[in-house]
Protein backbone atom coordinates (compact mmCIF):
# COMPACT_ATOMS: atom_id res chain seq x y z
CA UNK A 1 0.00 0.00 0.00
CA UNK A 2 1.76 3.38 -1.05
CA UNK A 3 0.30 6.48 0.91
CA UNK A 4 0.52 9.60 -1.45
CA UNK A 5 -1.54 11.60 1.06
CA UNK A 6 -3.48 11.37 4.00
CA UNK A 7 -6.56 10.50 2.00
CA UNK A 8 -5.00 7.48 1.15
CA UNK A 9 -5.65 6.11 4.66
CA UNK A 10 -8.83 5.90 5.21
CA UNK A 11 -11.33 4.18 7.08
CA UNK A 12 -11.25 0.90 4.62
CA UNK A 13 -7.50 1.14 4.22
CA UNK A 14 -7.48 1.29 8.07
CA UNK A 15 -9.71 -1.27 8.51
CA UNK A 16 -7.66 -3.53 6.68
CA UNK A 17 -4.45 -2.51 8.05
CA UNK A 18 -5.95 -3.47 11.31
CA UNK A 19 -6.83 -6.98 10.14
CA UNK A 20 -4.44 -7.97 8.15
CA UNK A 21 -0.66 -7.52 7.48
CA UNK A 22 -0.47 -5.53 4.46
CA UNK A 23 3.13 -3.17 4.15
CA UNK A 24 2.40 0.36 3.57
CA UNK A 25 5.17 2.83 2.20
CA UNK A 26 5.09 6.91 2.28
CA UNK A 27 5.58 8.14 -1.24
CA UNK A 28 8.75 10.02 -1.50
CA UNK A 29 6.30 13.26 -2.25
CA UNK A 30 4.52 13.29 0.75
CA UNK A 31 7.95 12.64 3.54
CA UNK A 32 8.80 16.18 1.43
CA UNK A 33 6.16 17.74 1.94
CA UNK A 34 5.99 16.85 5.56
CA UNK A 35 9.60 17.60 5.98
CA UNK A 36 9.05 21.15 4.49
CA UNK A 37 5.67 21.46 6.57
CA UNK A 38 8.01 20.63 9.96
CA UNK A 39 10.64 22.88 8.86
CA UNK A 40 7.88 25.96 9.18
CA UNK A 41 6.53 24.27 12.44
CA UNK A 42 10.29 24.70 13.97
CA UNK A 43 10.95 27.97 12.80
CA UNK A 44 7.88 28.84 14.56
CA UNK A 45 8.31 27.68 17.57
CA UNK A 46 11.87 29.59 17.88
CA UNK A 47 11.14 32.44 20.39
CA UNK A 48 9.96 32.41 24.31
CA UNK A 49 6.28 32.49 23.23
CA UNK A 50 4.60 29.57 25.20
CA UNK A 51 3.21 27.25 23.25
CA UNK A 52 1.29 24.49 25.30
CA UNK A 53 3.56 20.89 26.10
CA UNK A 54 6.21 22.31 24.38
CA UNK A 55 8.00 24.71 26.41
CA UNK A 56 5.24 24.54 29.44
CA UNK A 57 4.08 21.50 31.52
CA UNK A 58 0.54 20.35 30.54
CA UNK A 59 -2.78 20.00 31.97
CA UNK A 60 -2.59 21.93 35.71
CA UNK A 61 0.93 22.92 35.09
CA UNK A 62 0.42 24.56 31.60
CA UNK A 63 1.57 28.04 33.60
CA UNK A 64 4.71 26.33 34.53
CA UNK A 65 7.10 27.36 31.67
CA UNK A 66 10.23 24.62 30.91
CA UNK A 67 14.39 25.94 30.77
CA UNK A 68 15.82 24.75 27.34
CA UNK A 69 17.32 22.03 29.26
CA UNK A 70 13.48 20.98 30.33
CA UNK A 71 12.30 21.22 26.68
CA UNK A 72 14.83 18.97 25.38
CA UNK A 73 14.17 15.87 27.42
CA UNK A 74 10.06 17.39 27.87
CA UNK A 75 8.74 15.49 24.77
CA UNK A 76 10.33 12.14 25.79
CA UNK A 77 9.17 12.34 29.27
CA UNK A 78 5.85 13.20 28.60
CA UNK A 79 5.57 9.51 28.28
CA UNK A 80 6.90 8.40 31.61
CA UNK A 81 4.29 9.13 34.18
CA UNK A 82 1.60 9.34 32.16
CA UNK A 83 2.31 5.51 31.07
CA UNK A 84 -0.09 4.53 34.39
CA UNK A 85 -2.39 1.51 32.09
CA UNK A 86 -2.28 -2.22 33.48
CA UNK A 87 -3.21 -5.47 31.53
CA UNK A 88 -6.14 -6.48 30.15
CA UNK A 89 -4.09 -4.54 26.85
CA UNK A 90 -5.97 -4.31 23.43
CA UNK A 91 -5.90 -7.04 20.62
CA UNK A 92 -3.91 -6.65 17.64
CA UNK A 93 -6.44 -5.21 15.91
CA UNK A 94 -7.38 -2.52 18.01
CA UNK A 95 -3.79 -1.76 18.26
CA UNK A 96 -2.77 -1.87 14.68
CA UNK A 97 -5.68 0.25 14.13
CA UNK A 98 -4.50 2.87 16.72
CA UNK A 99 -1.17 2.79 15.01
CA UNK A 100 -2.71 3.44 11.32
CA UNK A 101 -5.12 5.88 12.54
CA UNK A 102 -2.04 8.13 15.02
CA UNK A 103 -0.13 7.92 11.20
CA UNK A 104 -3.46 9.46 9.56
CA UNK A 105 -3.60 12.26 11.82
CA UNK A 106 0.31 12.62 11.78
CA UNK A 107 -0.08 13.50 8.10
CA UNK A 108 -2.09 16.71 8.55
CA UNK A 109 0.01 19.72 8.47
CA UNK A 110 -1.43 20.73 11.87
CA UNK A 111 0.26 17.69 13.44
CA UNK A 112 3.92 19.58 12.27
CA UNK A 113 5.72 16.32 13.03
CA UNK A 114 8.52 15.10 11.54
CA UNK A 115 8.56 12.55 8.97
CA UNK A 116 10.54 10.65 10.34
CA UNK A 117 8.11 10.08 13.52
CA UNK A 118 5.60 9.04 10.49
CA UNK A 119 7.97 6.53 9.29
CA UNK A 120 8.69 5.00 12.57
CA UNK A 121 4.82 4.32 13.13
CA UNK A 122 5.31 3.09 9.37
CA UNK A 123 7.84 0.53 10.26
CA UNK A 124 5.92 -0.68 13.47
CA UNK A 125 2.76 -1.93 11.43
CA UNK A 126 5.10 -3.02 8.55
CA UNK A 127 6.56 -5.05 11.15
CA UNK A 128 3.52 -6.13 13.23
CA UNK A 129 4.91 -5.08 16.52
CA UNK A 130 1.57 -4.87 18.97
CA UNK A 131 2.69 -3.01 22.05
CA UNK A 132 1.08 -3.31 24.75
CA UNK A 133 -1.58 -0.81 24.95
CA UNK A 134 -3.88 -0.68 28.19
CA UNK A 135 -7.62 -1.24 27.02
CA UNK A 136 -9.07 -0.08 30.17
CA UNK A 137 -8.76 3.01 32.58
CA UNK A 138 -8.60 6.09 30.60
CA UNK A 139 -9.79 8.53 32.28
CA UNK A 140 -8.22 11.94 31.13
CA UNK A 141 -9.93 14.28 28.93
CA UNK A 142 -8.56 12.71 25.59
CA UNK A 143 -6.84 8.93 25.72
CA UNK A 144 -3.48 9.95 27.02
CA UNK A 145 -2.59 7.20 29.17
CA UNK A 146 -3.09 4.70 26.20
CA UNK A 147 -0.96 6.62 23.92
CA UNK A 148 1.71 7.44 26.34
CA UNK A 149 2.17 3.48 26.47
CA UNK A 150 2.39 3.79 22.37
CA UNK A 151 4.35 6.48 23.02
CA UNK A 152 6.77 4.46 25.32
CA UNK A 153 6.67 1.83 22.51
CA UNK A 154 8.71 4.36 20.27
CA UNK A 155 10.99 5.60 22.65
CA UNK A 156 11.94 1.70 22.98
CA UNK A 157 15.35 1.03 23.07
CA UNK A 158 16.02 4.53 22.03
CA UNK A 159 15.61 3.77 18.43
CA UNK A 160 13.80 7.01 18.58
CA UNK A 161 13.52 10.55 20.12
CA UNK A 162 10.54 12.86 20.22
CA UNK A 163 11.46 16.37 18.79
CA UNK A 164 10.34 19.58 19.29
CA UNK A 165 6.05 19.51 20.10
CA UNK A 166 6.01 15.48 19.04
CA UNK A 167 5.79 14.31 21.90
CA UNK A 168 2.52 16.57 23.04
CA UNK A 169 1.25 15.82 19.57
CA UNK A 170 1.30 11.90 20.51
CA UNK A 171 -0.64 12.51 23.68
CA UNK A 172 -3.29 14.12 21.46
CA UNK A 173 -6.64 13.41 19.69
CA UNK A 174 -8.77 10.26 19.78
CA UNK A 175 -6.98 7.94 17.46
CA UNK A 176 -8.08 4.57 19.38
CA UNK A 177 -11.29 4.88 19.63
CA UNK A 178 -11.58 6.23 15.90
CA UNK A 179 -9.82 3.21 14.86
CA UNK A 180 -11.55 1.16 16.70
CA UNK A 181 -14.88 2.26 16.07
CA UNK A 182 -13.99 2.00 12.44
CA UNK A 183 -13.54 -2.01 13.18
CA UNK A 184 -16.74 -2.12 15.74
CA UNK A 185 -18.67 -0.38 12.16
CA UNK A 186 -16.96 -2.82 10.10
CA UNK A 187 -18.29 -6.06 12.32
CA UNK A 188 -21.62 -4.35 13.13
CA UNK A 189 -22.48 -4.41 9.28
CA UNK A 190 -21.06 -8.27 8.90
CA UNK A 191 -22.96 -9.37 11.67
CA UNK A 192 -26.26 -7.82 10.61
CA UNK A 193 -25.77 -9.54 7.75
CA UNK A 194 -25.28 -13.27 9.16
CA UNK A 195 -28.20 -12.19 11.58
CA UNK A 196 -30.29 -12.10 8.36
CA UNK A 197 -29.06 -15.60 7.53
CA UNK A 198 -30.05 -16.85 10.46
CA UNK A 199 -33.01 -15.17 11.21
CA UNK A 200 -34.54 -16.22 7.66
CA UNK A 201 -33.72 -19.53 8.20
CA UNK A 202 -35.25 -19.86 11.66
CA UNK A 203 -38.34 -18.13 9.95
CA UNK A 204 -38.60 -21.11 7.49
CA UNK A 205 -38.01 -23.76 10.28
CA UNK A 206 -40.80 -22.78 12.34
CA UNK A 207 -42.81 -22.11 9.47
CA UNK A 208 -43.30 -17.83 10.41
CA UNK A 209 -45.60 -15.72 8.64
CA UNK A 210 -44.35 -13.52 5.80
CA UNK A 211 -46.83 -10.98 6.65
CA UNK A 212 -44.34 -8.41 8.31
CA UNK A 213 -42.38 -8.60 5.35
CA UNK A 214 -44.64 -6.74 3.02
CA UNK A 215 -43.21 -4.40 0.50
CA UNK A 216 -45.65 -1.97 1.70
CA UNK A 217 -44.17 -1.86 5.65
CA UNK A 218 -40.71 -0.67 4.71
CA UNK A 219 -42.39 2.33 3.03
CA UNK A 220 -40.23 5.38 3.21
CA UNK A 221 -37.59 3.55 4.69
CA UNK A 222 -35.24 1.86 2.15
CA UNK A 223 -32.90 -0.11 4.65
CA UNK A 224 -35.70 -1.90 6.31
CA UNK A 225 -37.33 -2.96 2.41
CA UNK A 226 -33.48 -4.30 1.50
CA UNK A 227 -34.14 -6.03 5.07
CA UNK A 228 -37.15 -7.65 3.96
CA UNK A 229 -36.00 -8.49 0.81
CA UNK A 230 -32.91 -10.17 2.11
CA UNK A 231 -35.15 -12.17 5.01
CA UNK A 232 -37.39 -13.10 2.75
CA UNK A 233 -34.83 -14.45 0.32
CA UNK A 234 -33.37 -16.59 3.07
CA UNK A 235 -37.15 -17.75 4.60
CA UNK A 236 -37.99 -19.11 1.18
CA UNK A 237 -41.13 -20.42 0.27
CA UNK A 238 -41.74 -23.12 2.69
CA UNK A 239 -44.79 -24.07 4.49
CA UNK A 240 -46.96 -21.22 6.73
CA UNK A 241 -47.94 -23.33 10.45
CA UNK A 242 -49.26 -20.53 11.92
CA UNK A 243 -51.14 -16.39 11.91
CA UNK A 244 -48.52 -15.04 14.26
CA UNK A 245 -45.05 -16.16 15.00
CA UNK A 246 -43.15 -14.51 18.04
CA UNK A 247 -42.48 -11.27 18.51
CA UNK A 248 -39.09 -12.08 18.67
CA UNK A 249 -39.29 -12.84 15.18
CA UNK A 250 -41.18 -10.48 14.20
CA UNK A 251 -39.36 -7.31 15.49
CA UNK A 252 -35.97 -8.18 14.07
CA UNK A 253 -36.12 -6.67 10.88
CA UNK A 254 -36.65 -3.08 12.59
CA UNK A 255 -33.66 -4.34 14.53
CA UNK A 256 -32.09 -4.62 12.18
CA UNK A 257 -32.23 -1.64 10.13
CA UNK A 258 -31.54 0.54 13.34
CA UNK A 259 -28.24 -1.47 13.96
CA UNK A 260 -27.86 -0.88 10.32
CA UNK A 261 -28.23 2.61 10.86
CA UNK A 262 -26.10 2.88 13.96
CA UNK A 263 -23.78 1.51 12.30
CA UNK A 264 -23.09 3.51 9.20
CA UNK A 265 -23.55 6.92 12.05
CA UNK A 266 -20.16 5.45 13.37
CA UNK A 267 -18.65 5.36 10.28
CA UNK A 268 -20.03 8.65 9.17
CA UNK A 269 -18.29 9.89 12.88
CA UNK A 270 -15.17 7.78 12.11
CA UNK A 271 -14.54 9.56 8.67
CA UNK A 272 -15.11 12.99 10.03
CA UNK A 273 -12.87 12.18 12.96
CA UNK A 274 -10.36 10.90 10.37
CA UNK A 275 -10.45 14.08 8.44
CA UNK A 276 -11.03 16.75 11.38
CA UNK A 277 -7.86 18.34 13.48
CA UNK A 278 -7.40 16.81 16.21
CA UNK A 279 -4.18 18.25 17.76
CA UNK A 280 -3.58 20.42 20.43
CA UNK A 281 -1.95 22.66 20.19
CA UNK A 282 -2.64 22.92 15.98
CA UNK A 283 -0.24 24.72 13.93
CA UNK A 284 -2.85 26.81 11.84
CA UNK A 285 -1.66 29.66 9.68
CA UNK A 286 1.17 29.90 11.25
CA UNK A 287 0.17 29.70 14.52
CA UNK A 288 -0.56 27.13 17.49
CA UNK A 289 -3.93 27.08 18.34
CA UNK A 290 -5.92 25.21 21.27
CA UNK A 291 -8.56 22.63 20.14
CA UNK A 292 -10.89 20.09 21.68
CA UNK A 293 -9.87 17.53 19.44
CA UNK A 294 -9.29 15.44 22.05
CA UNK A 295 -12.45 14.95 23.22
CA UNK A 296 -13.95 12.53 21.03
CA UNK A 297 -17.73 14.04 22.18
CA UNK A 298 -19.22 12.99 18.33
CA UNK A 299 -17.28 9.22 17.95
CA UNK A 300 -18.65 8.40 21.59
CA UNK A 301 -22.20 9.41 21.05
CA UNK A 302 -22.54 7.19 17.99
CA UNK A 303 -20.35 4.51 19.48
CA UNK A 304 -23.04 4.69 22.17
CA UNK A 305 -26.08 4.25 19.57
CA UNK A 306 -24.61 1.04 17.87
CA UNK A 307 -24.30 -0.52 21.22
CA UNK A 308 -27.30 -0.32 22.89
CA UNK A 309 -28.39 -1.68 19.14
CA UNK A 310 -26.73 -4.75 18.91
CA UNK A 311 -27.44 -5.26 22.47
CA UNK A 312 -30.70 -5.52 21.72
CA UNK A 313 -30.25 -7.88 19.14
CA UNK A 314 -28.52 -10.24 20.91
CA UNK A 315 -32.01 -10.19 23.49
CA UNK A 316 -34.21 -10.49 20.29
CA UNK A 317 -31.32 -13.86 19.56
CA UNK A 318 -31.86 -15.26 22.80
CA UNK A 319 -35.62 -15.19 22.22
CA UNK A 320 -35.69 -16.56 19.10
CA UNK A 321 -33.54 -19.69 20.18
CA UNK A 322 -36.19 -20.04 23.32
CA UNK A 323 -38.70 -20.32 20.77
CA UNK A 324 -36.95 -23.08 18.65
CA UNK A 325 -36.94 -25.35 22.08
CA UNK A 326 -40.83 -25.51 21.89
CA UNK A 327 -42.58 -27.91 20.23
CA UNK A 328 -45.77 -26.42 20.05
CA UNK A 329 -44.09 -23.26 17.53
CA UNK A 330 -41.54 -25.77 15.50
CA UNK A 331 -43.37 -29.82 15.40
CA UNK A 332 -39.82 -30.50 16.57
CA UNK A 333 -38.55 -32.42 19.60
CA UNK A 334 -38.90 -30.58 22.79
CA UNK A 335 -35.74 -28.69 23.80
CA UNK A 336 -34.29 -29.83 20.10
CA UNK A 337 -33.44 -33.12 21.94
CA UNK A 338 -33.27 -36.29 19.65
CA UNK A 339 -34.01 -38.51 23.07
CA UNK A 340 -36.27 -36.24 25.15
CA UNK A 341 -35.56 -37.17 28.79
CA UNK A 342 -32.32 -38.54 28.14
CA UNK A 343 -30.47 -36.10 26.02
CA UNK A 344 -30.73 -32.35 27.35
CA UNK A 345 -30.44 -31.32 23.47
CA UNK A 346 -30.42 -27.33 22.85
CA UNK A 347 -31.93 -25.98 26.66
CA UNK A 348 -28.27 -25.29 28.05
CA UNK A 349 -27.40 -23.60 24.59
CA UNK A 350 -30.45 -21.52 25.46
CA UNK A 351 -29.19 -20.75 28.90
CA UNK A 352 -25.62 -20.09 27.61
CA UNK A 353 -27.33 -17.35 24.94
CA UNK A 354 -29.61 -16.00 28.02
CA UNK A 355 -26.48 -15.14 30.16
CA UNK A 356 -24.53 -13.39 27.64
CA UNK A 357 -27.40 -11.14 26.83
CA UNK A 358 -27.75 -10.35 30.33
CA UNK A 359 -24.05 -9.54 30.71
CA UNK A 360 -24.14 -7.42 27.64
CA UNK A 361 -26.88 -5.07 29.70
CA UNK A 362 -24.40 -3.79 31.93
CA UNK A 363 -22.37 -1.94 28.69
CA UNK A 364 -26.18 -0.68 27.52
CA UNK A 365 -25.03 2.36 29.88
CA UNK A 366 -23.20 5.23 27.34
CA UNK A 367 -19.84 5.36 28.59
CA UNK A 368 -19.59 8.86 27.60
CA UNK A 369 -22.28 9.85 30.54
CA UNK A 370 -20.15 10.45 34.12
CA UNK A 371 -18.19 13.53 33.72
CA UNK A 372 -15.52 13.42 36.89
CA UNK A 373 -12.76 16.38 37.57
CA UNK A 374 -9.65 15.35 37.10
CA UNK A 375 -6.08 17.46 37.24
CA UNK A 376 -6.66 19.78 39.64
CA UNK A 377 -9.65 20.78 38.12
CA UNK A 378 -8.17 21.82 34.81
CA UNK A 379 -9.69 18.55 32.95
CA UNK A 380 -13.41 18.79 34.54
CA UNK A 381 -15.22 16.83 31.45
CA UNK A 382 -14.36 13.14 29.86
CA UNK A 383 -15.76 11.41 27.10
CA UNK A 384 -14.26 8.03 28.43
CA UNK A 385 -13.12 6.72 24.96
CA UNK A 386 -11.59 3.87 25.84
CA UNK A 387 -14.53 2.62 27.83
CA UNK A 388 -16.86 3.95 25.25
CA UNK A 389 -14.61 1.39 22.26
CA UNK A 390 -14.68 -1.07 25.20
CA UNK A 391 -18.42 -1.10 25.51
CA UNK A 392 -19.25 -1.56 21.72
CA UNK A 393 -16.26 -4.78 21.15
CA UNK A 394 -18.18 -6.71 24.44
CA UNK A 395 -21.43 -5.87 22.46
CA UNK A 396 -20.09 -7.13 19.05
CA UNK A 397 -18.43 -10.17 20.70
CA UNK A 398 -21.90 -10.93 22.93
CA UNK A 399 -24.09 -10.59 19.45
CA UNK A 400 -21.20 -12.63 17.64
CA UNK A 401 -21.50 -15.45 20.60
CA UNK A 402 -25.65 -15.50 20.36
CA UNK A 403 -25.66 -15.74 17.04
CA UNK A 404 -23.31 -19.18 17.30
CA UNK A 405 -25.78 -20.77 19.89
CA UNK A 406 -28.84 -19.44 17.80
CA UNK A 407 -27.46 -21.47 14.39
CA UNK A 408 -25.59 -24.18 16.56
CA UNK A 409 -29.73 -24.53 17.23
CA UNK A 410 -31.25 -24.38 13.92
CA UNK A 411 -28.63 -26.62 12.57
CA UNK A 412 -30.15 -29.30 15.31
CA UNK A 413 -33.48 -28.54 14.19
CA UNK A 414 -32.67 -29.26 10.27
CA UNK A 415 -31.49 -32.34 11.84
CA UNK A 416 -34.05 -33.47 13.60
CA UNK A 417 -36.59 -32.18 11.02
CA UNK A 418 -38.79 -34.71 8.43
CA UNK A 419 -38.51 -32.07 5.38
CA UNK A 420 -35.00 -29.82 6.44
CA UNK A 421 -35.30 -26.47 4.68
CA UNK A 422 -32.37 -25.61 2.21
CA UNK A 423 -29.92 -23.35 3.78
CA UNK A 424 -26.95 -22.18 2.30
CA UNK A 425 -26.00 -20.83 5.89
CA UNK A 426 -26.83 -24.10 7.67
CA UNK A 427 -24.89 -25.81 5.18
CA UNK A 428 -21.97 -23.83 6.30
CA UNK A 429 -22.57 -24.58 9.76
CA UNK A 430 -22.33 -28.47 8.97
CA UNK A 431 -19.02 -28.10 7.93
CA UNK A 432 -17.85 -26.95 10.99
CA UNK A 433 -19.66 -29.09 13.35
CA UNK A 434 -19.18 -33.00 13.93
CA UNK A 435 -22.01 -34.73 12.48
CA UNK A 436 -24.90 -36.21 15.00
CA UNK A 437 -27.73 -34.86 17.56
CA UNK A 438 -26.75 -36.65 20.61
CA UNK A 439 -25.29 -34.44 23.81
CA UNK A 440 -22.25 -33.43 23.58
CA UNK A 441 -19.80 -30.94 24.78
CA UNK A 442 -21.77 -28.14 22.51
CA UNK A 443 -19.37 -25.42 24.41
CA UNK A 444 -16.77 -26.49 21.59
CA UNK A 445 -19.23 -26.28 18.61
CA UNK A 446 -20.08 -22.69 19.97
CA UNK A 447 -15.95 -21.95 19.70
CA UNK A 448 -15.83 -23.29 16.34
CA UNK A 449 -18.90 -21.57 15.51
CA UNK A 450 -18.03 -17.86 16.69
CA UNK A 451 -14.31 -18.52 15.06
CA UNK A 452 -16.15 -19.35 11.98
CA UNK A 453 -18.58 -16.22 12.09
CA UNK A 454 -15.67 -13.50 13.09
CA UNK A 455 -13.77 -14.79 9.76
CA UNK A 456 -17.10 -15.04 7.75
CA UNK A 457 -16.63 -18.65 6.83
CA UNK A 458 -20.15 -19.68 6.89
CA UNK A 459 -21.39 -17.62 3.78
Amino acid sequence: MIITSADDLDRPAIVALARGSSRLTLAPALLASLAANRALVLAALDGDRPVYGVNTGMGALAGVRLDAAARDRHQNTLMLGRAVGSAPWLDRASVRALLAVRLRTFLHPAAGVSPELCLRLALLLNEDVVPDVPARGSGAAGEIIPLAHLGAAVLEAGAYSFGAKEGVAFLEGVPGLTGMAALGAADARSLVEQIVAASGTGHAIVGASRDPWHPSLAQGDPVLAELHAALLAHRGDGPVRALQAPVSFRVTAPALAAATRAADAVAAAADRALAMVTDSPAYLDGDFVGSAGFAGTDLATACAGLTTALIHLAELGASRLHRLLDPALTGLPRQLSDAPGVHAGMVAVHKRAVGVAHRLRRFAVPAVIGVVETSLGQEDAQSFTFEVAECLREAVTGVREVLACELLALHQARLLSAEPVASAVLDGVAAVLPPGTADRPFGRDIDALIIALEHGRLG
